[in-house]
């Protein structure tokens, strides 16, 4: 009985999730006179399928999903190579500070991100980046403190007995890296992939303040634009906000598994 109530209120708080997104996929697929209706209508008779196909043509998506698949592409990398390697050095190496600076270091998730934002955009404009998707993927590449701290713990599951045999070979650190503990970290650098992929995909704020020429905009920021032009079209508007929704859902599926394992070994379970 304990596990049944148990499934029943996950499965309700999951349907009270789902919602939101079920009602916009249900409105991207009605005709106007449906929308604005009295009494909301779930089934939409008919299906307008062509909501999608007028909203894809209301604004250059396919050039906005490329900026955007850049600037993700480059995010993820930045921040796979720069957090891994420090979460290794602060959870398999011994060195002097190592967990002063490691307190350090997870004092600054502490700090919102709304104190570091004017001092940040005056550091790239004097760097003349302003324009560029240089303030969007540059800082990938100096890590996260999250994303150190969540590897670091999961290096920290790995046994120690591992590195020593490969010492004994005669394997260095970075060999011990590459080639142990990295292959047996593959869930946890899915897992922060995919935290890096989906910040740089519904990012908003930073293409905001950083983009102005229409060209470089990314899916976001192609929205508030579409948004100017078709406030009254909620059936268009929650088309495209679909279409902007579906890829992030989709790599969460595929990389479910190796997502959960990952959070699940780092001890940050509940």
């Amino acid at each position: 009985m304990r596990k049944f109530l148990s499934y029943a209120a996950l499965s309700a708080l999951g349907v009270l999730f789902l919602l939101p997104f079920a009602w916009m996929v249900v409105t991207s697929l009605k005709a106007d006179a449906q929308v604005m209706t009295p009494v909301p209508e779930w089934i939409p008779r008919p299906l307008v399928w062509e909501n999608y196909t007028k909203a894809l043509q209301s604004f250059p998506f396919l050039r906005y999903l490329g900026n955007t698949l850049v600037i993700c592409a480059l995010a993820v990398i930045g921040t796979v190579i720069s957090c891994a390697l420090p979460a290794y050095g602060f959870a398999r190496l011994r060195w002097r500070g190592r967990d002063a600076l490691f307190f350090i270091m997870l004092s600054t998730l502490m700090l919102p991100s709304q104190v570091t934002l004017l001092p940040t955009f005056l550091l790239f404009r004097w760097l003349g980046w302003t324009d560029t998707i240089a303030p969007l993927t540059v800082p990938a590449f100096f890590g996260s403190a999250f994303s150190i701290f969540l590897l670091r713990q999961f290096f920290l599951t790995i046994p120690a007995e591992l590195s020593d045999a490969a010492r004994i070979d005669g394997c260095n650190e970075w060999m011990i890296f590459w080639r142990v503990v990295a292959p047996l970290a593959k869930p946890a650098l899915a897992t922060v992939a995919l935290f890096s992929f989906t910040s740089a995909w519904m990012d908003f704020m930073g293409p905001l303040i950083y983009l102005n020429d229409d060209n470089k905009y990314t899916l976001a920021l192609g929205l508030l634009s579409f948004l100017g032009r078709y406030t009254q079209s909620f059936n268009l508007l929650m088309a495209a906000s679909t279409l902007i929704t579906i890829p992030p859902v989709v790599i969460f599926l595929l990389a479910q598994r190796a997502f959960l394992r990952g959070i699940a070994l780092t001890g940050l379970k509940g």
